[in-house]
């Protein structure tokens, strides 16, 4: 009875798991923000690094699940299996339920908070769940290249941020969201919370680019590292514009495992440590790192324990002796056997795909002459037309003198999971994993084929 007590008066605490992954502390009220506790997510590519290891009951008294979106390494079905299904879920209440519709298979219940709305958890612990876009569907359309969601009406984001406070302290969890999208609900924030005391924001983006992409060396490392700048430089804006006490980087913190493991170096993503050194030098506000399972006390204003910066050369021989050696989720059929067995059904679910796809060119207008190819094995491409001329069937020789063309080369046996749906995997969780090979000649980036594109399933 004492213990429950003094918890009740117990101040705000921010203990790092992994990731975008934290534990937030306050008056006996456990919150858990996007749990990725697992290995091999994004069709078995993500790994953590080190490798993620607790105890077992570490999180059997949580109170709360918060889930920003459907990423998932926000979004971890595997890590969900063990996590007791009493625990309610939070989750912003978007126009899509495609998110809350997944949490429920798993037997979660699922609450949805509305945009801008704090909302009481229970002993004076509250949490206000924002769309990143502030609800503005004019605003989100310019940048509907993520394409998971859909949505003529409302909301069309895919992302959120959270705010958590205590009625004294308060944490702004920002996790993925885009800066530049994300400016009108981060200025209802301060409107609402002039004094933030803890921010946590990303500072890597994890998409394909650049290593995925086919491109000369030196190019690829300036591409790089022009990346690691604009999203460094994201994450000062976040700062510039919470002013918080203290900052702490965040998110899409991982390595790539298998086959894939040869582009790490080529990500564009900076390590955390020089994350947090950018931001000390860059922005007005204390700099936090901690390692698993360390806290940081707003109350005391000071870690658990001193952080203890991560052995690259230790680093670099797990990756390359225990992680590119793994099996990625699809290879457990050996590829040859797989194209022979699966080819006739592949190319009918791309006849159900194309028809997909035109209804959504149509919807938003799109038109190109550049040609979507899609790899389909030794000498034979899918040629996709964008602008109403069908599909065909054309060798290498044909592609090499295409003059405009954006090509995905894609293991044959997570294509034909991709094109059945879905429920069985997605275009956009295939690009985040690492998992296609782009090719853009010329180089330009049409966010309307890339839209189309997360559409291209049966």
């Amino acid at each position: 009875m004492v213990h429950l007590l003094l918890d009740l008066f117990y101040k705000m605490k921010i203990r790092y798991i992994s990731s975008a992954c934290v534990l937030i502390e306050s008056k006996g009220v456990k919150i858990l923000t996007d749990p990725w506790l697992t290995e091999g997510e994004y069709y078995g590519s993500w790994y953590h690094y080190p490798p993620l290891e607790y105890p077992g009951g570490y999180f059997d008294d949580i109170d709360y699940i918060y889930v920003s979106h459907i990423h998932p390494d926000h979004f971890s079905k595997a890590t969900f299996s063990q996590l007791g299904r009493q625990v309610p879920v939070l989750i912003h209440s978007y126009e899509s339920k495609f998110l809350k519709d997944n949490i429920e298979r798993l037997g979660f219940r699922v609450m949805e908070l509305s945009h801008n709305v704090r909302t009481h958890l229970k002993n004076g612990v509250h949490i206000n769940v924002l769309a990143a876009d502030n609800c503005n569907p004019e605003l989100c359309a310019r940048f509907f290249g993520c394409g998971l969601v859909e949505s003529k009406y409302g909301s069309t984001q895919i992302d959120s941020m959270g705010v958590i406070d205590d009625g004294q302290f308060v944490v702004v969890n920002t996790n993925d969201c885009p800066y530049d999208l994300s400016k009108s609900s981060l200025a209802l924030i301060k409107s609402q919370y002039p004094t933030i005391d803890f921010l946590l924001t990303g500072y890597g983006g994890a998409g394909p680019y650049p290593q995925c992409f086919r491109m000369e060396s030196d190019r690829k490392v300036r591409a790089a590292a022009e990346k690691k700048e604009q999203f460094l430089q994201y994450g000062i804006q976040y700062i510039h514009e919470l002013q918080p006490r203290y900052v702490m980087p965040f998110a899409g913190t991982y390595v790539l495992g298998g086959k894939l493991a040869s582009l790490n170096d080529s990500r564009g993503l900076p390590e955390i440590e020089d994350a947090a050194d950018y931001f000390g030098e860059k922005a007005n506000a204390g700099v936090v790192l901690l390692n698993r399972f360390n806290f940081f006390d707003l109350e005391k204003d000071q870690a658990s324990n001193p952080y203890v910066k991560t052995d690259l050369e230790a680093k670099r021989r797990y990756i390359q002796d225990v992680l590119a050696v793994k099996q990625l989720a699809y290879e457990t059929v050996e590829i040859q056997e797989y194209w022979h067995t699966h080819i006739a059904e592949i190319k009918e679910l791309i006849f159900l795909a194309y028809q997909r796809f035109e209804g959504k060119r149509h919807e938003i207008g799109f038109v190109s002459t550049t040609m979507t190819l899609l790899y389909l094995g030794p000498d034979c491409w899918c040629s996709i037309s964008n602008h109403g001329e069908g599909i065909t069937y054309i060798n290498s020789k044909k592609k090499d003198i295409l003059e405009q063309y954006v090509s995905y080369k894609v293991d044959i046996r997570l294509l034909h999971q991709i094109l059945k749906g879905p429920r069985y995997a997605h275009w956009n969780n295939a690009e985040i994993g690492s998992h296609i090979e782009f090719e853009r000649k010329p180089d330009v980036f049409e966010r309307g084929l890339h839209y189309c594109m997360n559409f291209f399933h049966a």
